[in-house]
């Protein structure tokens, strides 16, 4: 999938490419470690500087607090991985400067970044959604300007004649000042919306512009003044308008089910942003989800992030907690129940069902989603779980690339999928180089990780990450995942219990 390329960097025999996770001597691949890489990338970026120990201990393991041995103990081995520097042997790549730092000594070359291609354009008309702006004076409102850029995002979303991106790469702009054609071609759209609002004592005020960034021409703006009663009336003008810009007019979409309750729709919009992070976050966004479904009892949308919310903590909690997965599916149905028409609650509805192995209704769900929905990238990715665990490995990665298109951007569970698709292919440096990505390498994905690296033959760097795997997931057993994940093929399974046995992982 898409990586963001930067430089490189040559030196003696060595080509150093951070973006990539790799070191090169005389074109051959060294097995440097994952912080040995990013301690060497801080040094060779700034030869000749002294770099304090907290910095380098930050590039290394940002936002953790680590011993300064642990340091010492990855720059000895970068210096044992390097060998002697000069054309004589008798330098170093490395100085120490005592009680300070460290600072590298080589000649460096910077070397050209190949700059990203950008995304071909897709055959309908393309855009993106980019979040509103908070111009009221209250930083409260902010998870109300982000809950109306989501919803006409899911809005436009369900038009089967636009492309549009999704939400988690939308809102990699948030609050960066971009030119609107640099933004439209990271994302590989056309269009863009902008847009601007401010909610105050009962009424809204809402700003949108609709830009074509290969004319640079303003095809509609408007502005909406209105009691915050008739906030989803404007949403349903603007994609209404939105729609008649880019395509003419169409036949109306089948009604979405809105909150009847405005506290409970802010309490929505704040509990999904948090429905990715760590265990602290997720009940945090449980008792904001609990309260929003009884503040409106037939609000779809809180229930099926509630069904999200319990089925992540059974995730989380690495053991055998049924009934956690059995309330999710309850919930799911729910959502489902009071809302057929919103393909995100069919999508989990589906992804629980292939848990609790209903396989047949799991399908059926998911075709739907697609039916109603055909931008939710994250119906694709999960899909592309399931399919991978069926043994459909083309398909599942085929599923994969059409997320990360819709999402160039996504959340750290995309590249988890990713590179268990890829392990599932036998493509181990792939896999390898996608779970050693900022964005996926301190959560759960680690295991497949460890099992690529297994596969390689780089059994002590395998034996580490199951280590530190195991540290987040002290209960994890092979037994245990392999009897709970959703398999529907005893050669596929085999292939994942073999790499974790490989790498160490408890039987």
């Amino acid at each position: 999938m898409r990586r963001m390329q930067g430089s490189r960097f040559a030196f003696g025999p060595f080509v150093l490419d951070p973006g990539a996770g790799t070191l090169l001597r005389n074109d051959d691949p060294v097995a440097v470690g994952h912080r040995g890489l990013k301690l060497l990338a801080a040094l060779v970026g700034r030869p000749g500087e002294i770099l304090g120990k907290a910095e380098l201990m930050d590039a290394a393991w940002p936002g953790t607090a680590v011993e300064e041995g642990n340091l010492t103990v990855q720059i000895a081995q970068l210096r044992k991985l390097l060998g002697p520097a000069g054309d004589d042997g008798s330098g170093e790549w490395i100085a120490t400067v005592p009680r300070v730092g460290y600072r590298f000594l080589g000649a460096v070359e910077r070397l050209g970044g190949e700059k990203r291609k950008a995304l071909p354009l897709p055959g309908k008309p393309s855009i993106a959604v980019l979040p509103f702006v908070n111009v009221s004076n209250d930083p409260e409102q902010e998870a109300f300007a982000d809950g109306l850029t989501e919803d006409l995002i899911t809005d436009l979303s369900r038009i089967s004649g636009l492309f549009v991106i999704a939400r988690n790469s939308a809102f990699a702009y948030k609050g960066k000042a971009m030119d609107v054609r640099a933004i439209a071609e990271d994302l590989g759209v056309r269009y863009l919306l902008e847009g601007s609002a401010r909610r105050a004592a009962g009424s809204v005020r809402i700003n949108v512009q609709l830009v074509d960034t290969v004319s640079g021409e303003h095809l509609w703006a408007e502005r909406f003044d209105r009691s915050l009663e008739d906030i989803f009336t404007v949403q349903d003008e603007v994609t209404g308008k939105i729609v008649e810009a880019l395509l003419g007019r169409l036949h109306a979409q089948p009604p979405r089910n809105r909150p009847k309750n405005l506290e409970a729709y802010d309490l929505c919009v704040r509990a999904r942003k948090l429905m990715d992070d760590s265990p602290q976050a997720a009940q945090e966004a449980h008792l904001m989800l609990t309260r929003a479904v009884s503040l409106d009892p037939e609000y779809a949308e809180a229930y099926r992030w509630l069904a999200m919310n319990h089925w992540m903590g059974w995730v989380h909690s690495g053991g055998p907690a049924e009934p956690a997965r059995k309330v999710a599916l309850e919930l799911a149905r729910k959502a489902v129940a009071i809302d057929p028409n919103d393909a995100g609650s069919r999508w989990v509805l589906a992804y629980l069902l292939a848990y609790e192995r209903c396989f047949a209704e799991a399908d059926a769900e998911f075709a739907k989603a697609i039916e109603l929905d055909p931008n939710e990238a994250d119906t694709f990715a999960a899909l592309s779980d399931i399919a991978i665990l069926a043994g459909r490995v083309e398909e599942g990665i085929e599923h994969m690339r059409k997320a990360f298109r819709l999402n160039p951007f996504p959340a750290s569970w995309y590249y988890l999928t990713l590179g268990q698709a890829q392990y599932a292919v036998g493509d181990y440096e792939a896999a390898v180089e996608t779970l050693r990505r900022d964005e996926t390498y301190r959560t759960s994905s680690r295991r497949f990780l460890a099992a690529s690296l297994a596969q390689l033959g780089r059994l002590d760097e395998a034996r580490a990450e199951a280590e530190l795997f195991l540290v987040g997931n002290p209960d994890f057993t092979i037994h245990h995942w392999a009897e709970t994940e959703p398999f529907r093929d005893a050669p596929t399974l085999m292939h994942f219990v073999d790499g974790f046995r490989k790498a160490g992982l408890p039987e």
